[in-house]
């Protein structure tokens, strides 16, 4: 369900490919059975580079209006975060650049993206102690979890614009999570809620087969 039943969603979510996808899972499909190292190689085993980027979501695309959009940091937190996108584009900006790898097997070199660093936006929450998970909701009603450790890494950002433009809808605007250390399947579109949590909550993926912590590198495309 999504979050805020008000966001107007577009399509529905392709069983054929939720299944198709938990085959892959199954059967162990594009692994390739080595490992790489982030410091020489720039392409993680199995991947092909791609000039475009491929859209691939559900099968559901929110229409997700600039003055609609809201993001919400709460759980573990000692000052739950709600933020408006004119609040979210008046804090401290970041540009960075990285490579992007999804698990269906692409990877894309040197995308430019603007936004606001994961960490900044946690420290406006105050983590309480015993925060150590974060757990993500888009509209869409997708979800997906990441170790809050890996979530305040230097080069994490939830991005509004890439290459000088806006996100577009289909790629997960106005405001999507970019976390390009892992598959991109853990970069959730259309974000809108930000849980710190005690214990590990697996999200869509990783309770249809796909690996918790997602390392291109050593190639966790399924658990």
């Amino acid at each position: 369900m999504a979050e805020d039943e008000d966001i107007p969603l577009s399509g529905g979510i392709r069983q054929k490919l939720v299944d198709t996808k938990q085959a892959w899972a199954r059967d162990g499909r594009l692994l390739t059975g080595t490992a790489g190292d982030p410091t020489r190689d720039r392409l993680p085993p199995g991947q092909t580079l791609v000039k475009d980027w491929p859209v691939l979501d559900l099968g559901v695309q929110p229409d997700v209006s600039p003055d609609r959009w809201r993001l919400r940091i709460e759980g573990l937190v000692q000052a739950p975060v709600r933020l408006t996108l004119p609040e979210f584009m008046a804090l401290p900006q970041t540009e960075l650049v990285n490579d992007i790898h999804c698990v269906t097997q692409w990877s894309r070199y040197d995308n430019r993206w603007q936004g606001v660093r994961a960490r900044d936006l946690i420290e406006l929450a105050r983590p309480k102690a015993e925060a150590r998970f974060v757990a993500f909701t888009s509209y869409d009603g997708y979800t997906t979890n990441v170790p809050l450790a890996e979530f305040t890494r230097d080069e994490v950002l939830l991005a509004h614009s890439w290459e000088g433009e806006p996100i577009t809808r289909q790629h997960g605007g106005p405001v999507r999570v970019v976390l390009p250390r892992l598959y991109f399947w853990k970069s959730p579109k259309w974000v809108t809620r930000i849980e710190l949590l005690r214990e590990d909550r697996p999200g869509f993926w990783e309770v249809r087969g796909y690996h918790n912590n997602g390392d291109p590198w050593l190639e966790e495309r399924y658990g």
